[in-house]
């Protein structure tokens, strides 16, 4: 794990990237302002987190570092270990951690429940959507730590570590760490409601796009030809033909629609 600083203090800001080795688009990010530090007015850490997986190009060493918060310092794992380092990293911090998707081109936020600071901070920031997934946060590091993540775009696209470097600058200007104006928007809320389980096969198929309703009725997917068929109405998040080894993504409800303040004169 690297761990840096802008400005002196001490931190309640924290920039997380590297949570996946296969992820690369943060620590382009992370390494831009490194390289040309901003003046800060508030003191920012930043963390380069999975250095051994980023190393060997893979997701993880032995097991999904996002599945696997709190951690403890005697596990067994690589995983389980730095989980345990990188919550007392960012202890009493407001940490943005940044991902990338193999089923969405443009940047969204996903938020364990929609607190005060998510309903301000989040619609400030250049991404389509933001998603509520406390149902399914079990192990993530926004079970122990204050955080927004975003998915930046498709992993290892150029585009998607473009978007890292504006979301965080995004970002650091909505919680008042670098001086200017965000632009707002006008933001749909959606929130994880169940999994769309896929059986193994050898090709699948997906027909209905990400954050775009699903009528119940509507042909949504294949696994070797075998249709899945919406029982009642959806909305697909993180959904792609080869995601997840066991699931086509998740089914969620529009819940909301968020609009931050406009910035003052």
């Amino acid at each position: 794990m690297r761990v840096a600083q802008l400005g002196s203090g001490t931190p309640e800001i924290a920039v997380v990237a590297g949570i996946h080795g296969d992820e690369p688009c943060g620590v382009r990010a992370v390494e831009r302002l490194l390289d040309d530090p901003p003046a800060v007015e508030r003191p920012v850490k930043l963390v380069v987190a999975n250095e051994t997986a980023l190393e060997r190009r893979v997701r993880f060493v032995d097991e999904d570092l996002n599945r696997t918060f709190p951690g403890d310092p005697n596990a067994k794992t690589h995983e389980g270990q730095l989980a345990h380092r990188l919550v007392e990293e960012l202890e009493g911090c407001l940490t943005f951690s940044m991902h990338s998707t193999q089923s969405h081109a443009e940047p969204f936020a996903i938020v364990n429940g929609i607190s005060e600071t998510a309903h301000e901070v989040v619609p400030q920031l250049p991404v389509v959507a933001m998603v509520e997934t406390s149902n399914f946060s079990e192990g993530r590091l926004f079970s122990e730590i204050r955080t927004i993540e975003v998915e930046c775009g498709l992993q290892g696209s150029e585009t998607a570590a473009e978007n890292a470097d504006r979301l965080t600058r995004s970002f650091l200007t909505a919680v008042d760490a670098l001086p200017g104006d965000t632009v707002g928007r006008d933001l749909p809320v959606f929130r994880l409601t169940d999994v769309i389980c896929k059986d193994r096969a050898d090709t699948y198929e997906v027909f209905v796009d990400n954050f775009t309703e699903v009528s119940a009725g509507e042909t949504f997917a294949a696994a070797d030809g075998d249709v899945q068929v919406a029982g009642e109405s959806f909305y697909p998040i993180l959904m792609s033909p080869n995601g997840y080894r066991d699931v086509f993504g998740y089914a969620a409800e529009k819940t909301d629609v968020l609009t931050s303040p406009p910035a003052a004169d």
